[in-house]
This record gives C-alpha cells, sequence and structure tokens, in this order.
C-alpha cells in the first residue's frame, strides 16, 4: 500500500539521500574549506599569530611571504629532504608489496594462513608513531642499545656507533620506519586489485602455458593500472606530508637532516616565531608542488586508449 501511494504521488525516497549527505557537506565546508581558504589569505598578510588578532593585507607587496620562504636556505634543505627521505622508503616499499602481492594470489602457490601473513604485514600501520619513534630510539640508542651491543658482541665495530648523532644514519632509520610502517598497506591494496581483476584472465594464461613471471607483467601489472597510480599519489602526498616520525624520534636533527617540510612550516608558526603569514605562505607552496607533482604521476599512468 505504501509503495502505491509512493507511485502516486510521485514521491521518490531517494530525495533522503541528499539530506544524509549535508553532514558531510557541513564538515567538509567547516574542517576543510575554510581552513584551506583562510590559510590562503593569511598567506598575503602580515599576521604574527597567537596574541595579535588583528591583521593586514600585504597590500605593496602582496609576495613577500612567498620570497621569503622560496628564499629561505633552511626551507630548500626541509623540501630536499622530504623528497630524499620519500624516495628513500617509497622505492623499497612498492618493490616488496609487489613482490608479497605476485606471492599472495599466484594460482600455483596454495600458501596456507595467509591471513596470518597479511595481519603480521600490515601490523606496523597501526602503531602509533609516538611508541614507533621511542622503539627505534631504544634500538639505537648510545652507547647502549640493542644494535649497538650487537655490532659490538659481533666484532663488526671496535665501539658504540652514535646513530642519532649522523646525518646519513639517522635518515636511513627515518626511512626504514616509513617503509616498515606502510609495506603492508600498500600490499593490502595492490592485493585488493589483483582480486578485482577477471580471475578468467588468469585461468587463459595457465591454459596457455604462461609462467607466474609472464603473467605478473603481462596480465597483473597492466590490470594494476589504476591501482598503482592511486598508491603512488596517495604515497606521494603522504611523503611530501612526513612530520610525525621525523619530529619524534630526532626533532629533524642532526643539522637539519631530517628537518621536513611539514616540521619547517611548524617551527615557522608556533615555537616562539609565530609568523603565521610565513606558515601559510609555505603551506601553500607545498600544496602547489604536491599537486603538480600528482599531476604529472596521473598523466604519466593514465589509460592510454589504443
Amino acid at each position: 500500500m505504501n509503495s502505491t501511494l509512493v507511485k502516486k504521488h510521485g514521491f521518490s525516497y531517494a530525495k533522503y539521500g541528499y539530506l544524509f549527505s549535508i553532514p558531510f557537506f557541513i564538515a567538509f565546508l567547516v574542517f576543510n574549506l575554510y581552513p584551506t581558504i583562510y590559510t590562503i589569505v593569511l598567506g598575503f598578510t602580515d599576521s604574527k599569530g597567537l596574541g595579535n588578532i588583528t591583521f593586514h593585507i600585504l597590500k605593496d607587496d602582496p609576495w613577500k611571504n612567498f620570497r621569503a620562504v622560496l628564499n629561505a636556505p633552511t626551507f630548500k634543505t626541509a623540501v630536499g629532504n622530504t623528497f630524499t627521505l620519500w624516495i628513500m622508503n617509497f622505492i623499497p616499499q612498492i618493490t616488496l608489496a609487489l613482490i608479497l602481492t605476485a606471492w599472495f594470489t599466484s594460482r600455483r602457490n596454495q600458501i596456507r594462513g595467509q591471513g596470518f601473513f597479511k595481519v603480521v604485514f600490515y601490523m606496523p600501520n597501526i602503531i602509533t608513531a609516538a611508541s614507533v619513534a621511542i622503539l627505534f630510539n631504544a634500538l639505537f640508542g648510545y652507547p647502549k642499545g640493542p644494535v649497538n651491543d650487537l655490532l659490538v658482541n659481533t666484532g663488526l665495530r671496535d665501539s658504540a656507533f652514535y646513530f642519532m648523532n649522523s646525518p646519513k644514519a639517522t635518515r636511513w632509520i627515518v626511512a626504514f620506519i616509513q617503509f616498515w610502517m606502510w609495506y603492508g598497506y600498500t600490499m593490502i591494496i595492490l592485493i585488493s586489485g589483483v582480486l578485482g581483476i577477471n580471475p578468467e584472465i588468469f585461468e587463459a594464461a595457465e591454459i596457455d602455458g604462461a609462467t607466474d613471471t609472464q603473467v605478473f607483467f603481462q596480465i597483473t601489472l597492466p590490470n594494476l593500472r589504476t591501482i598503482l597510480t592511486y598508491t603512488l599519489i596517495t604515497s606521494l602526498i603522504g611523503g611530501l606530508s612526513m612530520y610525525d616520525i621525523p619530529k619524534m624520534l630526532n626533532n629533524g636533527n642532526p643539522n637539519n637532516a631530517t628537518l621536513t617540510a611539514n616540521m619547517f612550516i611548524y617551527n615557522q608558526a608556533f615555537p616562539g616565531s609565530y609568523m603565521y603569514a610565513r606558515a601559510a605562505a609555505a603551506s601553500m607552496i607545498m600544496f602547489v608542488i604536491i599537486a603538480f607533482f600528482s599531476a604529472i604521476v596521473f598523466f604519466l599512468m593514465r589509460d592510454r586508449k589504443a
């Protein structure tokens, strides 16, 4: 009877979908769009942050903050470190994730306990960054720590090595932590993509006598193009937004070796500087950089019609 009334009056319950989407749009406007627009505006002002409610638009020299950020040697160092740390962790991350994906999805390898292994590989991703930073600070402690004890006791070194005082060592530690925390997540995403491929394609390849290597490179990878694009872009965004691990592990030290762009922005805005305008300008510069490289990745990885 209700359905008859609905048809007679031309009423559709699908309209309620718009009502349910209202909370999302409100949250988006309040927590995403407004802060973004406000940050853009701040970049063209003389805002000094806390304690200075009033600020003025820089009418005479609106690009002053942007020039100051781009000319700052620390910002150049931070951006270079950010790209370096991302590349150092993403290459082994995607490589291992692809290897594990091929291993878990191979039709010839009937691996027992796949669920257990997937959980173990994914588990580092759910550990908080603070816990991970404390863990690795303890592991690479000086002069006493598990890693140093192992190196000295096995005769690989005569004395303890101060890892957190070495720029190269600290960078490798940060890169390894990022790799260790995210390769499991990347693997899960890639496995989901493989499971979405029509199984008849794999069956046909198996009948034709294709090897696992041929199946992976000629069938699996081409069909994972969209998933790989998503993975690369999200990893790029996350990598260039890196903050928590370098900050809590060694506060960007030694000698700014692990100082990232987001740490530079934080340092401009809060610890005694309170240069909100420059922090906003740096944020918008990083936004443009991320958008630019994301567009390049999307263009290079897009599906090309024959």
